[in-house]
């Protein structure tokens, strides 16, 4: 049976500046099951990490419901640290300590005996690739190898669900992928619960369920295929000799939803690919702008956040880049 590990209704967080009243989270909903990888999507500044620190009791909710593992964020605040990693944004691993003395530090925060201090650590520290970097001063390693110990450290009391705010932020790509392994690994070998934030839309498309999130609203929630057939339309892409021109050409023709820049492609969703298709051309042709091959393709992440990001903001059609 799907057991509910993280749970919010209407959540509401307001940040008071004088007379000013900003809100942060702005009335969210959200429901994590057991086993799932949870990402909460959205640029910077939407309200990922409010969001976390709120539902953790690291922050004092204005209203709504939030709870994790039935606790109440409010209420049984030291319940929840006590069954929950949890990865900060920003480094908090002590810089001056080594790796090994960073492990036994978050253990004995956590209050894991000596004991079984000494297996979790080595088994740790092998599953990270760390185990070969022990003695090495945490504020020593590359910015990949911190986060990989900083996941380490949050794992040492056993965790059932692990709260990670944007991981792989300023990390090089392979020490991307190599992390988001080890969340795969823990997810399928030990069932383990993941709520991260990422501005990532590729990291999306690896979570089991996300949440679009913009100005602390979530705007669309679902598995990733699900939110990409969220977008209308059939999205067509080409690259134009003259891109101004071709992009506002684009817009002006019928049966165009929407279009995109994307680099120096454009991305244009049509009502009808049959039908459109050819009438783009003509009017590319018209106006003599050329182009390389105008195929149809498949909406990614990126191009179905901004789709609904727009279609929530506002219903006019515009151009924007990405």
């Amino acid at each position: 049976m799907e057991k509910t590990i993280i749970y919010t209704r209407e959540l509401l967080k307001l940040f008071k500046n004088g007379k000013d009243v900003l809100t942060a989270v702005d009335h969210l909903s959200l429901q994590v099951i057991s086993g799932e990888t949870y990402g909460l999507i959205g640029p910077d500044g939407a309200g990922k990490t409010t969001t976390i620190r709120t539902i953790l009791g690291l922050l004092t909710r204005t209203g709504g419901e939030s709870s994790v593992l039935g606790c109440d964020s409010m209420l049984n605040t030291y319940s929840i640290r006590e069954q929950v990693g949890y990865i900060a944004q920003s480094n908090v691993l002590p810089a001056n300590l080594t790796v090994m003395e960073n492990m036994h530090f978050f253990a004995n925060i956590h209050g894991v005996t000596y004991k079984d201090q000494q297996k979790k650590i080595p088994e740790l520290l092998s599953f990270t690739g760390l185990a070969n970097f022990s003695n090495r001063p945490a504020g020593a390693l590359s910015g990949g190898m911190k986060k990989k110990l900083a996941l380490a450290c949050s794992l040492i009391h056993d965790p059932s669900v692990v709260f990670l705010d944007e991981p792989t932020l300023g990390v090089d790509p392979v020490s991307r992928r190599e992390f988001w392994n080890l969340l795969s690994n823990l997810r399928s070998e030990k069932g383990l619960t993941i709520f991260m934030s990422t501005p990532y839309m590729d990291e999306a498309e690896r979570c089991t369920q996300v949440g679009l999130i913009m100005s602390g609203r979530m705007i669309a929630s679902g598995s990733p295929l699900e939110i990409k057939r969220m977008v209308p339309g059939h999205l067509l892409e080409f690259t134009p000799s003259v891109f101004k021109v071709a992009e506002k050409l684009c817009l002006t023709l019928p049966g165009v939803l929407e279009v995109q820049a994307y680099g120096e492609k454009l991305h244009v969703f049509v009502d009808n690919v049959t039908s459109r298709k050819p009438q783009i051309i003509a009017a590319l042709a018209a106006q003599g702008v050329q182009y390389d091959e105008l195929r149809e393709i498949e909406a990614r992440m990126e191009e179905a956040y901004i789709s609904l990001v727009r279609s929530h903001t506002s219903s006019s059609r515009q151009s924007i880049q990405v």
